[in-house]
């Protein structure tokens, strides 16, 4: 939990800082974004059970 909230109060501040610079936030397009880490941790959860599958 320590950690989410780590990587929260970091992004809000890269992005105040991003917007205060008027630069393009350093952030893909909202869906795009959260298709893309849900894939990633999909595929992190998929790669550990298929593991456990070889293994046995």
């Amino acid at each position: 939990m320590k950690a989410t909230l780590l990587a929260l109060v970091t992004g809000i501040i890269v992005g105040l800082i991003f917007s205060f610079l008027k630069l393009p936030l350093p952030a893909p397009n909202v869906l795009p974004g959260v298709a893309g880490i849900i894939g990633i941790y999909l595929g992190g959860v998929f790669f550990e059970y298929i593991i456990k599958l070889i293994g046995k």
